[in-house]
């Protein structure tokens, strides 16, 4: 048997039982499964997402979590690459039960080794925001090949301040040669998003358009929305140069592609479990990126976005972690570490 924590009915998180300290039993690899004993976790969006459309079977138990670093104890048959005691890192799939467990099966293709450098809890903090702004970079905006004719070498990241706009920065500043703008509306978020590289930071408090202009480098060809893409979808349009690439990964009520079609933009949508979800050919692609962002870690080139330790993973806490995360009053990562 193994600790874990999950549950059984969609509820607000302040209910008693939104989120419940159980035990399941321990599950066996096999095949191109590794069996990871989870020494960190880190709690993202999507956790809270899940657990409030997700309802599980009648009597079953649903764990959440996507991100988690850890222990490798067992390996399956197909496994290449990795073996017992390997200490690893990785992002987990939507298709199976998450990371908020002792011990979790996850497929060796998505993973990679962690970052020497770092703890377990900086370790945890990396890997789903990794994946995400890696593939919405050089995976849909294609920014290190792709030249919009006429525009600035330039990307707009807005929404800078959480954990996936900390990485969006980070690589597009030490991957690429654009020109790195990013939002935050808090003292406390604008001056995370400065230590993060940024080379602007503007404020989505207010319209971006007049902020972009004022910049004075023209229009930019590219922009990444991560929060609230419903506000500001007129405002990216606007910026935009003509033939430029715009990524959302969130799940506006409202998107209006007819804003884009004047100046011919293309939209990406980013989901950072499609490859898994579906077992792409290209699966392995999320091991190898995760692979390049300990390299660039241990080299000093980026750094973890951990940003607030809770506790040991129980119940208590990760109720804690939800309810800040829905209050989208944090900034950069929030871990848990230990049973």
């Amino acid at each position: 048997m193994m600790r874990a924590v999950g549950y059984q009915h969609s509820l607000e998180i302040e209910h008693h039982d939104a989120l419940v300290d159980i035990e399941l039993p321990r599950p066996t690899a096999k095949g191109c499964d590794v069996l990871v004993e989870v020494k960190a976790i880190s709690v993202n969006p999507i956790d809270t997402k899940v657990r409030m459309r997700a309802q599980p079977p009648e009597g079953e138990w649903k764990v959440l979590g996507w991100d988690a670093a850890g222990v490798v104890v067992e390996v399956g048959d197909d496994v290449t690459g990795f073996k017992v005691g390997d200490e690893v890192f990785y992002a987990g799939s939507l298709s199976r039960d998450g990371t908020n467990a002792q011990f979790h099966l996850v497929d060796s293709r998505i993973i990679a080794l962690k970052p020497r450098s770092l703890s377990w809890i900086e370790a945890a903090a990396l890997p789903l925001t990794s994946i995400t702004a890696y593939e919405v970079l050089f995976d849909r905006l294609r920014v290190a090949e792709c030249q919009v004719p006429g525009a600035a070498s330039a990307i707009v990241i807005i929404g800078g301040a959480g954990g996936v706009g900390s990485m969006a920065v980070q690589l597009a500043r030490q991957l690429t040669d654009l020109t790195v703008l990013s939002t935050a509306s808090r003292d406390t978020t604008k001056a995370w998003v400065e230590q993060m590289g940024a080379h602007r930071v503007l404020d989505h408090s207010q319209p971006l358009s007049p902020q972009v202009e004022a910049v004075g480098i023209g229009a930019p060809g590219f922009a990444f929305s991560i929060t609230h893409t419903d506000q500001h979808q007129a405002d990216i349009a606007h910026f935009l140069s003509p033939q430029g690439h715009m990524a959302l990964i969130d799940d506006p009520a409202q998107f209006q592609l007819g804003l884009f079609k004047g100046k011919s933009i293309a939209i990406h949508w980013e989901s950072m479990f499609t490859r898994s979800l579906f077992g792409t050919p290209d699966m392995a692609r999320q091991g190898e990126i995760l692979a390049h962002v300990a390299k660039l870690v241990d080299e000093g080139k980026i750094k973890t976005t951990l940003a607030q330790n809770f506790g040991p993973i129980n119940a208590v806490n990760l109720k804690r972690a939800h309810a800040l995360l829905e209050s989208h009053g944090s900034h950069g990562k929030i871990v848990l570490e230990g049973f």
